[in-house]
């Protein structure tokens, strides 16, 4: 991290004579006084006071045409992570930062992807037919690849080729979609299962249709939505399992660096063992109408389309042939960097990923664009006379399509100063999906999310504020938990501890992963004003101004106790008193009591600010009370990390082995139930109880770290 903000320009003078010499120490003696008394130990009056009018400054410079403007630019072509458009993107940002005068740089990390290099699907019907499908948006009118447009796959799928096939529905391809087939005497055995998207990742529904003996997948999106057209969409995403580069789990992949092998049996488990590919809704209808046998399970028919009536398998018979690759390629962060004048070693980041499957107007450059337009607000606010407290970090990453590769190498490479430096990480994905703001926390920032949202206008709702929009949605409009394994907050929550916001406007949109997801779809029918994207923008950049200029760290710690007892009490609902939970309860009411004692003490030293000028002493009591605030969520870690899933050390949120469990926090609980199954009463209450007790030491352990003493 140090080297993140080393300054390489150097100036070379002649030797000065004594009088020089003398002179300059004179000048440098005041200075020294100047500064001890005047920059290293401001009155609140300069540093958090003074902020709130730039506060005002940032939102009033927004502009909807420059964020258009900014998008138009960043989707002119598409960009797969590894490729040379991804590089020119990256040179694009990298400028940007540059052009308006901060410290900017990129780091490269060499990482496995994986591109297809052929693909073709056929069918043959009982009738003696027999059709090719298109495997692209533009079907036969333009060639596949066409400007720099990857054809349809699933990144790091095998290369297979399945012949005359029976081809078979499995519904979302769940466990409980398997066992009502099995009901009914299908077997999916030797078959090519076709998929609809549902909760679980790509990789768990090729996971599941291997352990089923199904022989190749094919996973499509139901279209329709904002026209018929996009129905000929293909998702295309990843079907590894875990974060990062699979060449270097746990380290940084760096050049000349320690790298596994391909065949490496920890790299090689982390790929499906039999092939898949997307295809578009339209495909996939043709192959569902024509399906025999088996009638769709009534469970399914209020979700499916009623022109499906049966699930096979056949007589429809299937070609399948994936050829693909997987290769080391370098990829590209790139950061710029506003220095801290008070607390320049106290870091907020704000991230987003830039590489996309296709033009990715939505996902990610919408993302792209607020954070190129927050920057050049904080630029124009620097140059009024603003610094902000802390150091704030602007971050694109690179290869998140790929499974959150960029930025967890830079996490790995940075862990020792991100987990003793880091105050908060700020994630913005898709900026703009479509109507409606939402947003996930950490429970410590919810209170400033909250606060935020009242000052920043709801676009879709003249002369209101999101917070009053968000106050009066129905109750499944909350904020989210960030347990989930879907953006780049992953790194910093789940493995470093680092307390997180995540922003996206809407929650699905019809051209996600298809050659649809571009600069017109946004113009026509996500954001033609780009309002939303204003919103999304003066959120995440007000959220960095309080947590870079506040003289006191905006957390709320007896919010996130409120939370943990919510989620003891759901579960155990879970358990249905198979654990036994007075170790959490226990744990969690200490903690309650030390987040009162916490908010009683930052009053009072709020108030000292007030009284009196900044001495010392209350500086230095500033400084411990905002590190302990900072390193509490750290406690939640555990070095051993989850079971059979070390790299995600975080027991209160982070993925559960169950993908279709009830519970999105307690993931090594939950896991534990899994694993109990088929034990007797004794192993299972031994299992579980053990992970309870896990879960109640990492919540002592963010105690101690919020008092601020030892046992």
């Amino acid at each position: 991290m140090a080297q993140l903000w080393s300054n390489h320009n150097t100036i070379f003078t002649a030797k000065p004579s004594p009088l020089a010499t003398f002179i300059s120490i004179i000048v440098l003696c005041i200075l020294g006084f100047y500064t001890l008394h005047y920059v290293h130990s401001p009155s609140p009056l300069s540093s958090s006071q003074n902020a709130l009018r730039f506060h005002q400054t940032f939102l009033s410079a927004a502009s909807n045409d420059t964020v258009a403007t900014y998008l138009r630019h960043l989707t002119m072509h598409p960009h797969v992570a590894g490729t040379q458009p991804s590089n020119e993107t990256a040179n694009y940002v990298l400028s940007h930062f540059k052009g308006l005068g901060l410290d900017a740089h990129s780091v490269p990390y060499k990482a496995l992807l994986s591109y297809p290099t052929h693909s073709s699907l056929s069918l043959h019907f009982s009738n003696g037919t027999r059709a090719d499908l298109p495997l692209s948006e533009w079907g036969g009118t333009r060639k596949i690849g066409v400007d720099g447009v990857v054809r349809p796959y699933h990144a790091y799928s095998p290369s297979g080729a399945v012949s005359h096939a029976k081809a078979v529905f499995v519904n979302l391809g769940r466990d409980e979609d398997y066992r009502l087939l099995g009901r009914v005497g299908v077997n999916v055995s030797g078959c090519v299962v076709l998929a609809r998207r549902g909760n679980l990742p790509r990789f768990a529904v090729v996971e599941k249709a291997a352990a089923h003996g199904a022989a190749a997948v094919l996973l499509y999106t139901e279209g329709g939505g904002s026209g018929y057209r996009f129905r000929k969409g293909f998702e295309r995403g990843t079907v590894m399992s875990g974060v990062g580069d699979p060449l270097s789990p746990g380290w940084a992949g760096v050049s000349g660096g320690e790298s596994l092998s391909v065949d490496d049996a920890d790299v090689s488990r982390r790929f499906p063992k039999i092939p898949s590919m997307p295809l578009s809704s339209e495909a996939a209808e043709t192959i569902l109408v024509s399906l025999g046998r088996a009638p769709v399970p009534a469970q399914w028919r209020k979700s499916v389309t009623s022109k499906v009536r049966r699930v096979g398998p056949g007589p429809t018979m299937v070609d399948f042939n994936y050829q693909g690759e997987k290769k080391v390629a370098t990829i590209h962060d790139v950061f710029a960097v506003i220095r801290g004048l008070e607390e320049p070693d106290r870091y907020v980041l704000l991230g987003n990923h830039r590489d996309a499957w296709t033009y990715g107007a939505v996902d990610p450059n919408s993302g792209t664009a607020a954070l190129l337009d927050i920057a050049r607000r904080f630029a124009r606010m620097r140059d009024l006379g603003w610094t902000p407290r802390r150091t704030l970090v602007f971050c694109s990453w690179d290869a998140e399509e790929f499974g959150m590769i960029g930025s967890t190498e830079w996490v790995e490479q940075n862990l020792g100063n991100l987990g003793s430096r880091a105050v908060a990480y700020l994630n913005v994905d898709c900026a703009v999906q479509g109507p409606g703001f939402n947003a996930g926390a950490t429970p410590q920032l919810d209170n400033l999310l909250l606060e935020v949202l009242k000052k920043v206008k709801d676009p879709d709702l003249e002369g209101s504020t999101l917070y009053r929009n968000w106050a009066d949605r129905d109750s499944q409009n909350v904020i989210t938990r960030l347990g989930r394994v879907d953006s780049d907050f992953a790194a910093f929550v789940q493995h470093s501890g680092i307390p997180s916001i995540d922003l996206y406007y809407g929650r699905d949109f019809p051209v996600y992963h298809t050659a649809f997801d571009s600069y017109e779809w946004m113009t026509n029918y996500g954001d033609p004003l780009f309002q939303r994207h204003v919103a999304v923008a003066g959120v995440w950049g007000l959220l960095a101004l309080r947590l870079a200029d506040d003289s006191i760290l905006p957390f709320n710690y007896c919010s996130y106790a409120e939370q943990l007892k919510g989620h003891t009490e759901l579960l155990s609902k879970f358990l249905d008193g198979i654990g036994y939970l007075s170790p959490l309860t226990t744990s969690i009411q200490e903690f309650a009591s030390v987040a009162k004692e916490i908010e009683i003490e930052i009053e009072a030293q709020m108030l000292r600010e007030q009284e009196s000028s900044t001495s010392e002493l209350v500086t230095l009591k500033k400084r411990a009370l905002n590190d302990r605030l900072m390193l509490t969520e750290r406690g939640f870690l555990d070095t051993d990390g989850l079971d059979g899933k070390r790299w995600f050390k975080h027991l209160i949120y982070g993925p559960t082995n169950d993908l279709e469990s009830e519970l999105d926090f307690f993931p090594g609980i939950a896991d534990a139930k899994l694993r109990s199954a088929g034990m007797n009463l004794r192993q299972r209450q031994a299992l579980i109880q053990h992970e309870i007790w896990r879960v109640a030491r990492a919540v002592q352990r963010a105690t101690s770290a919020l008092r601020g003493e030892l046992s």
